[in-house]
C-alpha cells in the first residue's frame, strides 16, 4: 500500500467501535439520575457527553468517558448554604443515586465527579453540575474544603465540529492520532490540549483540505508546531471557550524527536521504500500503524 493507503488504514482503526455499549450505559445513568432529580424517567434530558468523546476525537480503546448531569438549582441553593463542603454532600448524594442503579459496580466520589467503574475497564465520570444563563455550567469541587467552579465544554465542541468539516474530517483523524503518540510515548499533554493545538495548527495549514496522501506531511508539519512551542508557556487558551488548559509537563523534546522520525520516514516514501517508511511511522505510532 501507498502512504495515503496506510494513514488511511490507520484512521479507521482509531474509530470508537463500542459506541452502542457507551449509549447505554450513559442512558441508564441518565435514566436513573432524571428518575430521582427530575421525577422523569428520560433517558437522554438533562444530560450531555463532554471531554474527548463529547468533542469527537476519542480514540479506539479510550476509558474515561466524561459525561455532565444538569441538576435542578434548589439543589445549588440548597448545597451553597452548608457551612462546610456542601460540594463533598451534593457529590454523595449523586454518588448514591447511582449506586441504586449499579449495586454491584464500583461508584465512589472522586474530588469533582462520579465516578463509574465497569469490569471492562470503561469509566464514567459523572459532572453533577447547574446551567448558567450564559450556557456555561456550574460544578462542585469538594476539595480543599469545597468551593464552585465553571466549565464551558459547549463552545469547545461546537468549534471542533465546524472546523473539523471545515478540513474535511482531518482535524479529528489528527487529534486521534496524537492521541496514540501520546499514550505510546507518554506525553503530558490532556486531551483538551491536543484538541486545541492540533485545531489552530490544522486551520491554518496550507493542505488542511487534502486527502489522506498528504498525511505524512501533516503529521510532520504539526510534530514541527508542537516542538516550536514555548516550553516556558504556563497555560493555552481552549478552543471554543478560552478556558485555560494548564501544562501537565514538557512535550516539545519529545515532539522535536518524532519530527526528526517523520523527515526520515518520508525520505523513504521518496525511495519508494514503503516497509522502511512503515518502520518510522510505527516508531512513532506503535503497533497501531500498519506494517
Amino acid at each position: 500500500m501507498g502512504v495515503g493507503e496506510d494513514f488511511k488504514l490507520f484512521c479507521e482503526n482509531l474509530t470508537v467501535n463500542n459506541r452502542s455499549d457507551i449509549s447505554d450505559r450513559y442512558e441508564t445513568i441518565t435514566q436513573r439520575l432524571n428518575t430521582d432529580f427530575w421525577l422523569s424517567n428520560s433517558k437522554t434530558n438533562h444530560s450531555l457527553y463532554v471531554g474527548s468523546y463529547g468533542r469527537g476525537t476519542a480514540r479506539r480503546g479510550f476509558s474515561d468517558l466524561d459525561m455532565i448531569f444538569i441538576l435542578p438549582y434548589s439543589l445549588y441553593e440548597r448545597y451553597s448554604k452548608y457551612a462546610y463542603n456542601g460540594q463533598s454532600a451534593l457529590l454523595q448524594v449523586v454518588k448514591n443515586s447511582i449506586k441504586n442503579r449499579y449495586s454491584a459496580t464500583d461508584v465512589s466520589g472522586d474530588g469533582q465527579v462520579v465516578v463509574v467503574s465497569f469490569s471492562d475497564s470503561m469509566r464514567f465520570e459523572v459532572v453533577p453540575a447547574f446551567e448558567n444563563t450564559d450556557y456555561s455550567f456550574t460544578y462542585p469541587d469538594s476539595n480543599a474544603g469545597g468551593e464552585w467552579k465553571i466549565t464551558n465544554p459547549r463552545p469547545e465542541i461546537e468549534s471542533i465540529n465546524i472546523n473539523n468539516i471545515f478540513t474535511k474530517g482531518n482535524l479529528v483523524n489528527l487529534c486521534r492520532m496524537t492521541r496514540v503518540w501520546k499514550t505510546y510515548w507518554n506525553v503530558p499533554m490532556g486531551g483538551l490540549l491536543i484538541d486545541t493545538l492540533a485545531c489552530k495548527f490544522l486551520t491554518n495549514w496550507s493542505y488542511k483540505e487534502k486527502s489522506y496522501v498528504y498525511y505524512d506531511w501533516m503529521v510532520r508539519d504539526f510534530f514541527k508546531y508542537l516542538a516550536n512551542q514555548n516550553p516556558q508557556q504556563e497555560y493555552w487558551l481552549a478552543v471554543g471557550s478560552n478556558q485555560f488548559i494548564w501544562r501537565k509537563g514538557l512535550f516539545e523534546y519529545k515532539a522535536k524527536v518524532c519530527l526528526n522520525l517523520s523527515l526520515e520516514a518520508i525520505e523513504y516514501e521518496s525511495k519508494q521504500m514503503i516497509w522502511s517508511a512503515n518502520k518510522k511511522w510505527r516508531e512513532i505510532y506503535g503497533t497501531t500503524f500498519p506494517a
